[in-house]
């Protein structure tokens, strides 16, 4: 009989305690509780974890459920959380019309806005490990494993090592595709009191989308969370002056009625994906594999894809496999995230209906690069074809109804179909720009 992977992940680590780390370090534990595995959690309590209200996909309904195992009902209360039906855009495209995109089957499928902080805490009782509270300086691969390397401790082996620290304060071309075709690099938090009533010992129930509303600078989200409602105004920092944003974040919230609201952090961030997200040994997960602005909650999602597959692969493939698996798991990873970034980009290719800086940057400079940037040769995966496959489905004037169950990243066609003519977006390769 042949040994099976699990017998290449006797030791495993994952390091750093936010949302992917938390998944990643539960998964181990609850998901393969039969295997003999040593699992050390490794994070620096000194890092905080920023308690921004967060948005899902309907996948992560279910996975906690299955990780906790507690009642969705109870998950839901425990992460301060509302369940999101879509997200609802307001003031994009040429349309110029609020519309929502819904999630599939329409007002039935939902997932959570939940408390990040919350989350992590819900998963970490969910996990059996050996915690390690130190700061990692390097996690390197090295012959059969990697090493992970600390501060004012020695270095430690393992067989498998997921990576969550978050993303790199610089990017390096040969080690990042940067998403060139996002237009926004920044995002100032705040918090406010609570929109939706909770009701005494009970999850709300009621249908709560999250709020994309477009501003002159950017956008800005609106989560609704039962204990207060998280607002963020995602903008381009190199396009508008952060005395400018938040005179206008401001005004938005004097607009919907909140006089009483907390000035959280300002947070800038690459758009990228890593080349190597799993080289075999290290596996990049959350948003140290790959990030872009949170306008379709793509960060969690593409953190439960990157754990799940890399466990299934290292837990039920022959260890024989490992090395050669590698490449192939990568560059599905990437495709994948890089696809989703697309998918983000492609929003702004309408602009708003606001004629400033921002908006004219965004549809007429940053988006028209999009397949330069995502071209097979510079990125060495398909995200780019995966995507124009996709508009072409859409376009279509007599679609095959098998069409309608395939997906681009995670995003099935119904959600290309919603995007475009919310937007009133181009389609195909001959519509790549639009007059103004």
């Amino acid at each position: 009989m042949k040994e099976l992977g699990s017998g290449t992940c006797g030791k495993i680590a994952v390091v750093g305690a936010g949302t992917a780390g938390a998944l990643a370090a539960a998964s181990v534990s609850r998901l393969h509780p039969e295997r003999d595995h040593e699992l050390h959690h490794i994070y620096d309590s000194r890092i905080p974890i920023i308690g921004v209200g967060e948005g899902s996909w309907p996948s992560l309904v279910r996975e906690l459920q299955q990780l906790s195992q507690l009642p969705h009902e109870t998950v839901q209360q425990r992460l301060n959380g509302t369940r999101k039906f879509g997200s609802r855009f307001e003031g994009w495209g040429r349309r110029r019309q609020d519309f929502v995109h819904y999630f599939t089957p329409q007002q039935v499928a939902y997932a959570y806005h939940l408390s990040a902080d919350l989350m992590a805490d819900l998963l970490r009782a969910s996990t059996r490990a050996r915690h390690i509270d130190a700061r990692v300086t390097a996690i390197t691969k090295v012959d059969g494993g990697a090493q992970v390397q600390f501060e004012g401790r020695e270095a430690e082996r393992y067989d498998l090592v997921f990576d969550a620290r978050g993303y790199p304060r610089q990017l390096d071309p040969q080690e990042h595709i940067d998403i060139s075709f996002i237009p926004t690099n920044c995002a100032a938090i705040r918090r406010g009191p609570p929109v939706v009533k909770a009701p005494p010992n009970a999850p709300v129930r009621e249908l709560t989308y999250t709020r994309a509303v477009a501003r002159p600078h950017g956008w800005v989200f609106v989560i609704p969370l039962t204990v207060h409602t998280s607002y963020g105004y995602v903008f381009n920092k190199d396009v508008s002056d952060l005395d400018a944003v938040e005179a206008d974040f401001d005004e938005f919230l004097a607009e919907d009625g909140v006089s009483d609201f907390e000035k959280r952090a300002v947070i800038p961030f690459p758009n990228f994906v890593r080349r190597r997200i799993y080289d075999g040994a290290v596996v990049r997960v959350g948003n140290a594999a790959a990030f872009m602005e949170p306008l379709e909650a793509t960060a969690i999602r593409l953190a439960q894809l990157q754990v799940a597959l890399v466990l299934r692969m290292r837990f039920h493939r022959p260890a024989e496999y490992v090395q050669s698996d590698a490449p192939v798991i990568n560059r599905f990873l990437v495709t994948d995230a890089l696809a989703a970034g697309l998918f983000v980009g492609w929003h702004y290719c309408c602009g708003s209906k606001y004629d400033s800086a921002f908006w004219r940057n965004a549809r007429d400079r940053v988006w028209p690069n999009y397949r330069e940037a995502a071209d097979p040769l510079a990125v060495d995966c398909s995200a780019l074809r995966k995507f124009d496959e996709m508009l072409e489905l859409v376009t279509a004037l007599t679609p095959d109804p098998a069409d309608w169950e395939r997906q681009c990243a995670f995003l099935p066609v119904s959600s290309f179909a919603q995007i475009a003519h919310g937007l009133g977006a181009p389609l195909g390769r001959k519509h790549d720009s639009m007059p103004t």
